[in-house]
């Protein structure tokens, strides 16, 4: 069977990237062709190493030219590129004829079903219904975020199946016929666990929005003089490290907080910390609670849609804070910083926990669901 799996590029460490490596490296060690076609790789290495045998397409789009530009920017270069792209994927297509078209929600999700290859369409989404509404931008964008949010709800009723992370996104987009759950995986559970005995807090993901590192600073300032042999550490990097940087100077935590690029170590990072920190503001089923929990890491994060929920079970393997409450996220910290009885038994709880996203488990479900839409 051939697959291919459209994504705007492989070549940034986040949450969605691991998870489509980690799908495609198993399908292709599992006999399936797998082409991924990207829109704005530019000449970069994929950040997670794919199997040989994955071929890689890329498109030349490159819609990232347009990011962080004004709004008539957006509206005279996005419906050309909108048409350059539907034309080199509808080529690609033709010449590669596979039995399921993968889109990750990108750039290509209005246009995908309406390309008579003969493959299955199928979309997944990362993150939740609300993710467009959650931008937190205002004006002109506010109400383009608002049309684009209504424009999905016609765009998923196109494909032949339209994959979300949890049951609660599932509740959230209606009675639809083509939708169905399929979680986010864990590439092997790893046999050692995390001491949990540094005093030290992570937290991993691209410094965005969406993210909310800022307010897990605002949160670590109301700790940090009473906790000064802690530190924490946040992993990743974006267009908002200069603002992260700002705050943390103006708090005078350089001591205590610090920015770290994004690793491909990342299993050491989790193994020497001893509890992980979530402050998004909207997610899908995020990667990093997966990963941490399977290192028997204890979880403080807020409960925000979609996601935390399903991973952390509070104060069961850690903690949920309401959405925003920073005081709530620096208290919960603190109880676990100063107990690392708690922390341990909470970290074995995490451990158990892990299993029911195990590998084997998930994409027993993904390959069914493909051999279904080929035989349709």
């Amino acid at each position: 069977m051939k697959i291919i799996y459209c994504i705007a590029c492989t070549c940034h460490s986040g949450g969605m990237e691991r998870v489509l490596t980690n799908k495609a490296n198993y399908l292709a060690r599992h006999g399936y062709e797998i082409v991924v076609v990207t829109t704005d790789q530019r000449g970069k290495r994929p950040f997670f190493p794919l199997e040989p045998s994955i071929r890689s397409i890329d498109l030349g789009i490159n819609y990232d030219e347009n990011n962080g530009k004004s709004f008539l920017n957006k509206l005279l270069h996005y419906p050309v590129k909108q048409a350059l792209h539907r034309k080199r994927l509808k080529a690609v297509l033709m010449k590669e004829r596979p039995n399921v078209t993968v889109s990750m929600f990108n750039n290509d999700a209005g246009f995908i079903p309406g390309i008579k290859d003969g493959s299955a369409k199928l979309l997944e989404i990362h993150f939740s219904k609300f993710k467009r509404l959650q931008y937190g931008r205002k004006g002109v964008w506010k109400l383009a975020d608002w049309w684009r949010s209504k424009q999905d709800e016609k765009t998923v009723r196109k494909f032949d199946r339209f994959v979300v992370l949890t049951e609660e996104d599932k509740a959230y987009w209606g009675n639809l016929p083509n939708i169905m759950v399929i979680p986010n995986a864990i590439s092997g559970i790893p046999a050692g666990t995390a001491l949990l005995a540094n005093k030290r807090v992570i937290a991993v993901g691209r410094y965005t929005y969406q993210k909310g590192f800022e307010r897990l600073v605002d949160a670590w300032h109301l700790l940090a003089s009473r906790f000064p042999d802690w530190n924490l550490v946040i992993i990743g990097d974006g267009e908002e490290r200069p603002l992260l940087e700002q705050r943390i100077h103006a708090y005078g935590l350089e001591r205590q907080v610090t920015l770290t690029r994004p690793t491909q170590e990342i299993g050491k990072v989790y193994q020497e910390a001893s509890i992980l920190a979530s402050s998004s503001r909207y997610e899908g089923l995020p990667m990093v609670l997966l990963e941490a929990q399977a290192f028997g890491l204890p979880i403080v994060a807020f409960q925000c849609k979609c996601g935390p929920k399903d991973i952390v079970s509070d104060g069961m393997n850690g903690y949920l804070v309401p959405e925003g409450d920073t005081a709530g996220m620096a208290q919960r910290l603190e109880i676990l910083m100063k107990d690392e009885a708690l922390r341990k038994r909470m970290g074995l709880k995490a451990k158990e926990s892990a299993l029911r996203f195990n590998e084997e488990v998930i994409m027993k479900k993904w390959m069914y669901t493909f051999q279904t839409l080929k035989e349709r």
